[in-house]
């Protein structure tokens, strides 16, 4: 932190605070993501740290401060309240910006859940059904529905995991299992889980006079096979 200015007869102190874009620690296993850096930990577990990166469309777009303890600290509170749904990374938060998780295998798709057609991505349900569309990751529209309309029930429209670069391609739920993405079995647990986490996502914004519109989940499978919830849940950066 580097100090502005003091306004010592009120007893204020304005600060202004160098946002966290990376950190090097001598451990090993270490992963770069678009907002974490990841090293591996004893025992199968790994640290996470989250930084102020803002990411949009792929790309590094600016740093903000404290965004990572915002989205780290977001994070845990969802992972501790949802564990009755379905189990989740989190070990414990030693630091605002740090997380220790176990280590998992990620699924190697990106599970969107949607209860409002809206959207500004190509991937978004809004922007295809816009562009003429009805029928969306397998799923049949009506015309005539206007931008923002809450949907009569939420929806699942995956997505392939693009590498650094590659956007992400849209599924349907069908394709997750007939690509053999994931096979069925987990497939059906993710799908279960997931709407039941946005419903609960859903309760707690409404309770706040907020309406959870869309979310990202990203899921894992431990090495007993066990599915689990990793990464984030309803941060600002997963949600809208």
């Amino acid at each position: 932190m580097v100090l502005v200015s003091d306004y010592s007869s009120k007893g204020w102190q304005l600060l202004a605070v160098e946002p966290c874009t990376d950190i090097a620690l001598p451990l090993p296993g270490r992963t770069v993501g678009k907002v974490r850096v990841a090293y591996a930990l004893p025992n199968s577990e790994r640290l996470f740290i989250t930084t102020d990166r803002l990411s949009a469309f792929d790309q590094i777009v600016a740093a903000i401060p404290y965004k990572g303890q915002v989205l780290n600290q977001l994070a845990a509170w969802w992972f501790t309240n949802t564990s009755d749904i379905i189990s989740n990374h989190l070990i414990s938060v030693p630091d605002h910006n740090a997380t220790i998780a176990k280590s998992a295998t990620p699924l190697p798709v990106e599970v969107i859940v949607r209860g409002v057609m809206t959207g500004s991505t190509s991937t978004s349900i809004w922007k295809q059904y816009e562009q003429g569309k009805r029928e969306i990751y397998g799923y049949t529209f009506a015309d005539g529905i206007a931008k923002n309309t809450v949907l009569p029930e939420a929806i699942i429209t995956p997505t392939t995991k693009g590498e650094a670069g590659v956007h992400d391609e849209p599924l349907s739920c069908a394709e997750v299992v007939e690509r053999g993405l994931v096979d069925a079995t987990t497939w059906a647990t993710v799908q279960h889980a997931a709407l039941a986490l946005f419903a609960r996502g859903q309760e707690v914004a409404l309770r706040a006079g907020l309406l959870l519109a869309d979310t990202k989940y990203e899921f894992g499978t431990l090495p007993n096979g066990e599915v689990i919830v990793i990464d984030e849940m309803h941060t600002p950066d997963s949600s809208r």
